[in-house]
């Protein structure tokens, strides 16, 4: 997966937090998706678009938007 350094600095989980993601996931880091820092929640990305809706998202164990992870402001 290929996604431009730029839009991944600016996307963000649309929880009201809006907590930075990282490629992959925790568990597979190869993964085709991003992934909540904060809540765990994560995103598929198709054809190198990723889809923030969170009808298509996995809730994080929490839930959506729940502390995993303590990231601070973002």
């Amino acid at each position: 997966m290929q996604l431009d350094q730029t839009l991944l600095d600016i996307l963000a989980c649309p929880c009201e937090v809006h907590a930075p993601l990282s490629v992959g996931t925790e568990d597979d880091p190869a993964a085709e998706a991003l992934q909540c820092k904060r809540c765990l929640t994560t995103f598929p990305v198709r054809d190198d678009i990723p889809v923030m809706l969170l009808d298509e998202a996995t809730p994080g164990p929490q839930g959506v938007g729940a502390a995993v992870h303590d990231v601070g402001p973002a």
